[in-house]
């Protein structure tokens, strides 16, 4: 459309009149300042404003509204990335979020919700080049797709994952704008946008439960650094700029919340990663430590509490001791609760025998009496304090002591798997795995409760064993949960075999499993080719089917040097607008970046590089999550071989094969997969 357009003219200045606006409210919020005579909460207000302010930077680049709503009652709104509002207060741009804005993404001529007429706005370096308008009022109106969306959709990209706000579709808006108690689990095929639903739905959840979440906070949990930082511009362009985002091995780790730092400084075999993340883990480790607890007639001097006070020796029965341990190791509550209430429960049943004495004693001499000497040396011997890593280290090479935690649990062989074959001397001398890491965080939590996030957003939740989805579900126990993966992606040891399954490790056994199956960004010659391999590796999953018009490119090459292919490729590849995806199993990465260097190709490895360029070498391990307008496949037999076992291989091979959003090239000189052959 032309720049002389009434409408297209118009609605500029209405972008323009927005953007003045949004630097008139962030000018005011930098203007204020604190000064409320108290310290601490000038600090607070301080910090919230700066917040705010960050929230409020213009991005040029784009515009603040994308679409727009007509309603019956004459009412325009213009719908955009985050509230802006004119001097007096009055609606310039009304939040994506907001509910009056949901008409503009689920709006049918069936069911039109007031609205009369949606525009859509075509947009280029941050100013609108046009507009689409689809009458809801108009019955005889023919439905067609609209242009404008498509080329949003399919639009070359370069650099981190962008907000799709513009181009949500109803069944994800439905997913975005669910009840915050409720778990959501998404099994969404590649390219059905699984992940933007997550964090717009962190996005939402933000916005229309503020104080809570805020308070509480928000944790994005994502399968490496390389997935989390093609996400990390997502939230912050929705003006979310504080939501925290972790590997689930960060997660386990880091030093947080009076928890020590736990050094990952080995590596196992699979199998026993395997044993070590099975969901009977959390049993053996509960008796573990709860076996600590001792026996009134075994670890007392008398078999029972003696307590001292004035001339009377006051004498609680080894019997009423076993009572009270036996009725707070029940409760359901952490060994360390337990141990902070023995005190006050034996110093209770003191008082009683004074009462029974004829006294008449107060709260102070029962706070007195749980104090003394006599009642503190007690509760050493019944619940002497433990630490996590001492409980794991005597497990780990104790065969008595795992044997007895075990029992009816494991089998002889488990054991034999678990134990080490040469034990460190002490606990602080051992080098734990990344496994033992999710066994340390399930005793810490055994210990001491675990502080919960108001919402966890979960992505390739597939991969995580049941001992890893249990230390995820603790970090959501008081809040709900968004969870998302596709079965058929699964590519670890111990990944999932069906969300049931999942949901109950997490504790949200009544989560509602939502199933994305229309790919956007995934072109249908792509995807039809990459769900060859869906009968082997998830039979049970329906195959995915594109929605776009543009079916996209696919070349198979076989070729007698694929490495030296790839990198002539790809340098081809460069001439064309967008990203570039070289993806190669983890044994080829040094040959394919000498490759591309000999090519003249600059370019990131994601496996150690931070900064990505236009042209990334990814390791197939760590290609999930990420897509490029163009991807180069190279081997695919080389990367079914790199796993453990073929079906691992296979989903491997099925999770690179789908990340290109326009064309692929596949490059083999060994033989194909039988599927992918036929």
């Amino acid at each position: 459309m032309s720049d002389t357009d009434p409408v297209l003219a118009a609605e500029q200045a209405h972008l323009d009149h927005a953007r003045a606006e949004l630097a008139r409210m962030r000018e005011h919020t930098l203007s204020l300042v604190p000064d409320g005579g108290d310290a601490i909460a000038d600090e607070a207000l301080a910090w919230a404003l700066h917040r705010r302010a960050a929230s409020l930077v213009d991005d040029p680049s784009s515009t603040l509204f994308f679409g727009r709503t007509d309603h019956d009652g004459g009412e325009s709104l213009h719908i955009g990335r985050r509230h802006v509002t004119d001097s007096a207060g009055d609606p310039v741009v009304i939040d994506w979020r907001a509910d009056v804005s949901r008409g503009f993404y689920r709006a049918t001529r069936d069911d039109r919700g007031g609205v009369r007429l949606r525009r859509r706005f075509g947009v280029e370096d941050g100013r609108l080049t046009a507009y689409e308008d689809e009458h809801l009022l108009d019955a005889h109106e023919e439905d067609h797709a609209s242009a404008i969306l498509a080329r949003e959709i399919e639009r070359p990209r370069s650099g981190p994952m962008r907000d799709i706000v513009a181009t949500i579709q109803p069944e994800q808006d439905a997913l975005v704008r669910a009840d915050a108690q409720t778990t959501v689990c998404v099994q969404g095929a590649p390219g059905t946008g699984k992940t933007a639903v997550g964090l717009h739905r962190a996005a939402w959840l933000l916005y229309a439960h503020r104080e809570r979440l805020t308070r509480q906070g928000v944790l994005v949990i994502g399968p490496n650094r390389a997935f989390l930082s093609h996400i990390s511009a997502v939230l912050p362009a929705l003006g979310e700029v504080e939501v925290e985002q972790r590997t689930v091995a960060e997660l386990l780790t880091v030093a947080a919340e009076g928890r020590k730092e736990v050094r990952v400084r080995a590596d196992e075999p699979a199998v026993v990663a395997t044993l070590k993340g099975d969901g009977r883990m959390a049993e053996v480790l509960r008796r573990a430590v709860w076996s600590a607890v001792g026996d009134p007639a075994r670890v007392l001097e008398s078999g029972a509490v003696v307590v001292t006070r004035g001339s009377r020796r006051w004498r609680v029965p080894g019997y009423l001791v076993k009572d009270l341990l036996d009725e707070l190791t029940t409760r359901g509550i952490r060994y360390e609760a337990a141990r902070n209430l023995l005190p006050q429960r034996l110093a209770h049943a003191v008082l009683q025998l004074f009462e029974a004495a004829g006294d008449s004693p107060d709260d102070v001499v029962q706070d007195s009496v749980a104090r003394s000497p006599e009642v503190k040396r007690a509760v050493k011997e019944l619940m002497p304090v433990q630490d996590a890593a001492k409980v794991l280290f005597r497990l780990l090479s104790d065969r008595e002591f795992l044997s007895a935690s075990s029992q009816d649990l494991l089998t002889e062989a488990e054991r034999d798997l678990l134990l080490w074959p040469r034990p460190p001397r002490t606990a602080g001398s051992a080098k734990w795995t990344a496994a033992d890491a999710v066994l340390l965080d399930e005793i810490a939590d055994q210990l001491q409760r675990t502080p919960s996030r108001a919402h966890v957003v979960l992505d390739e939740a597939q991969d995580l064993s049941a001992m890893q989805l249990r230390a995820v579900g603790r970090r959501c126990s008081t809040g709900a949960a968004t969870v998302l993966g596709d079965i058929a992606q699964g590519t670890t040891p111990w990944s999932a075999s069906s969300w049931d399954d999942v949901l109950g490790h997490l504790g949200k056994p009544d989560g509602a499993l939502e199933v994305l199956d229309r790919g956007f960004r995934v072109p249908s010659a792509v995807i039809d080719y990459a769900a060859k391999l869906l009968p082997s590796i998830a039979p049970d999953l329906s195959v995915p089917r594109s929605v776009r018009e543009d079916p996209g490119l696919l070349e198979v090459v076989e070729t007698a040097d694929p490495v030296a292919r790839a990198a002539r490729v790809t340098a081809g590849l460069l001439e064309l607008e967008g990203s570039v995806g070289v993806v190669v199993a983890g044994d080829q990465v040094d040959a394919a970046a000498a490759a591309l260097t000999a090519a003249g190709v600059g370019f990131s490895r994601l496996d150690v590089d931070e900064e990505v360029r236009r042209v990334s070498l990814v390791p197939a391990g760590l290609v999930k999550g990420l897509e490029f307008d163009r991807v180069v496949v190279v081997e695919p037999a080389a990367i079914v071989a790199g796993e453990p076992d073929e079906r691992t291989g296979l989903r491997r091979l099925y999770v690179s094969l789908t990340r290109a959003v326009s064309a692929m090239v596949v490059l083999h000189a060994r033989e194909l997969p039988a599927e992918l052959a036929a």
